[in-house]
């Protein structure tokens, strides 16, 4: 690393102790997860008792974080467009069971049976677009769609839950033409504006006050956030500037049941229901995952050198936010630290491990994995359906982010189960100071058919 980044970094994070014993824990964390800035606001029983900013900024300026410092939102976004796609629906311009092709013009067969509550709650079956996107090339609204309409879908409509980007794109055109204006414009009148938020809709080219740059942690040396397209910042899934002031506002207009109806929240957060019955942890743009038996309604964000997420503890009358500009943090990870310093019963304990009676599926995972850390597509393990996820760019992708993670020093069973005729298999890798959970589904054949990487 050059020597003026580690002196930049030792600034950002080193630069004496706060009295706080909060605030040094989040200082620590954000040493350990290599975030230059975090900003943090904390709601309980309808008002604000923290606002924070930690670290820069800016990098480059030496520009600190400040509770007015605007960050990216990343998926945080969708709550925003599904409260949206509501409110149309409340004035009768859309209905949750129109077939999406009622409101798109052009699309495929196969999205037939796939109407606006199916994208709404990610039960459509459509995948991502972003192993075929450009990402340097502004599309059109008709050519994204168009694009999209080539992805095979992944199941029927209903039939499963699977998180999908391009279903919240096509809520964003769908709003679009139902409400007669870009959907960034529908919110700043209907949303934004009435609570005093400043969110916008991300844009280079404005002055923008108080604009964070997002950072990225690659072979151990800080960089700039990857440069996309104008147009692919402006779509439903997630393309929003704001602060956390802003999302604290947003919370607690949905506590004083303003903007939002109790009919539009009580659906929005109850979780969806399947074709057969069982449900998923989600609702309409939220995630609907308890901690620790305490009711939890949430949402995190991803996006070019960008990570958020927004916790709200409704059993506990808690809500915190965190926005960090680096696409190394853990933002849910930081909001539970805050979270469990003011309801300590909020704090997540580890997983324990259990007995681990299929040795050769653990030895077959790690050969696995350890071949995609040193960039190679794994051989003769992927069934075609993965190999044609993991390409040999994402695979170079993963081992850079997985540069920095050490020697694998030991692998824990965490659950075991069977879903039909596969079998679904957790794991946690246990570096010298990371711990990757790995999730791992085999097929009939025996082969990795869907393969999951996330930090614990």
């Amino acid at each position: 690393m050059p020597p003026r980044t580690l002196v930049l970094l030792a600034a950002i994070i080193c630069t004496g102790a706060f009295a706080d014993p909060l605030d040094n824990a989040v200082l620590q964390e954000m040493k350990r997860e290599h975030i230059p800035g975090v900003s943090v606001v904390v709601v309980q029983n309808g008002r604000i008792v923290k606002e924070k900013g930690y670290g820069l900024a800016n990098v480059e300026l030496s520009v600190p974080v400040t509770p007015e410092t605007t960050f990216q939102s990343g998926s945080i976004g969708k709550m925003f467009t599904a409260a949206l796609v509501m409110l149309l629906v409340e004035d009768g311009k859309l209905k949750l069971d129109d077939p999406i092709s009622r409101h798109l013009a052009n699309t495929p067969k196969a999205w037939e049976g796939i109407t606006i509550r199916h994208l709404l709650t990610h039960t459509s079956g459509l995948g991502d677009p972003y192993e075929v996107l450009d990402f340097r090339k502004d599309y059109s609204d008709e050519e994204l769609v168009a694009l999209e309409a080539g992805i095979p879908v992944l199941f029927a409509p209903g039939e499963r839950w699977a998180y999908s980007n391009m279903g919240y794109h096509l809520l964003g055109f769908i709003c679009n033409k139902a409400g007669g204006a870009f959907y960034g414009d529908q919110l700043h009148e209907r949303i934004f504006k009435p609570l005093g938020m400043g969110t916008r809709i991300i844009s280079e080219s404005d002055i923008v006050p108080h604009r964070a740059a997002g950072y990225e942690w690659v072979k151990g040396q800080l960089k700039n956030q990857s440069w996309v397209s104008p147009k692919l910042n402006t779509t439903a899934d997630g393309s929003l500037y704001l602060t956390a002031h802003d999302l604290a506002l947003w919370d607690m207009a949905l506590d004083r049941k303003t903007i939002l109806t109790e009919k539009i929240r009580t659906a929005s957060w109850t979780p969806v229901t399947l074709n057969d019955g069982s449900t998923a942890p989600y609702g309409y743009g939220w995630e609907l995952k308890p901690v620790n038996g305490h009711r939890t309604i949430s949402h995190g964000g991803a996006w070019q050198g960008f990570r958020t997420a927004i916790e709200r503890y409704v059993d506990d009358r808690l809500t915190v936010i965190v926005l960090a500009n680096s696409a190394a943090a853990r933002p849910a990870k930081l909001a539970n630290l805050v979270a469990r310093h003011y309801v300590p019963a909020l704090e997540i304990p580890l997983a324990k491990a259990i007995p681990d009676g299929e040795p050769d599926v653990a030895a077959t995972l790690r050969a696995a994995v350890g071949q995609m850390a040193k960039g190679s597509v794994p051989s003769g393990v992927l069934s075609d359906k993965a190999a044609a996820v993991f390409s040999p760019q994402r695979v170079l992708s993963l081992s850079e982010r997985m540069a920095d993670l050490g020697t694998l020093r030991s692998v824990e069973l965490l659950e075991r189960k069977a879903d039909g005729d596969q079998r679904v298999y957790l794991y946690r890798f246990i570096y010298p100071d990371e711990r990757l959970l790995i999730g791992v589904t085999f097929d009939q054949a025996g082969k990795i058919d869907k393969l999951s990487f996330r930090p614990e």
